[in-house]
């Protein structure tokens, strides 16, 4: 296996060991394992082929759910500069990276760059984009949309049930004073 495949691997088990933490209970292991999957997605990265992207994607999600995000979105638009357009998921890391930033405009237009991936993309970029209008209402129906999709799946990473990109989104749009406080069994309380 390649040191970047490994260094992936790493990521996508601490992250899942960080999704069991938070359902145990123990935010301060989750944050802790958020913490290194979001450094070893950020490793992934440095050492994988171009194209790449889902591991930016994994870097951000993993920085904002451990409680931080600013240095990792800085990070990621600075590597992105002007490659991945027309790819979906470079769209979604640059979207989330804006936002992080507090850059409405370009999170609301990346969004968009974000659709025709997948309808999990398109959900993903009705909720930014809302997130990026400050709309409320708007945000609350795509993070409804994303958490009864994700409730039809029986798990995601190594068999956790984490709607992860939604507990990701709570914690932006509580930066701007939005969140949408739903409750599910798929999102555990950070």
């Amino acid at each position: 296996m390649k040191p970047h495949q490994e260094l992936l691997t790493q990521a996508i088990e601490l992250e899942a060991a960080a999704q069991r933490a938070l359902f145990e209970g123990d935010l301060e292991a989750a944050r802790t394992s958020f913490r290194q999957a979001s450094r070893r997605y950020r490793q992934s990265w440095e050492g994988a082929p171009p194209g790449s992207y889902g591991r930016l994607v994994g870097m951000l999600k993993s920085s904002v759910l451990a409680g931080g995000g600013d240095p990792e979105a800085a990070y990621v638009l600075e590597a992105l500069g002007g490659q991945g357009e027309g790819s979906p998921t470079a769209s979604y890391a640059r979207a989330v990276a804006a936002l992080i930033c507090g850059d409405a405009a370009s999170a609301g237009r990346a969004s968009e760059g974000m659709r025709g991936g997948s309808e999990a993309f398109d959900r993903t970029a009705d909720a930014v984009s809302a997130l990026a209008a400050d709309d409320a209402e708007r945000y609350a129906a795509a993070l409804g949309q994303i958490v009864d999709d994700f409730e039809q799946r029986a798990d995601h990473l190594t068999g956790v049930a984490v709607a992860d990109t939604a507990l990701m989104l709570e914690q932006l749009a509580a930066r701007r004073g939005i969140a949408a406080h739903l409750s599910s069994a798929v999102l555990p309380v950070i």
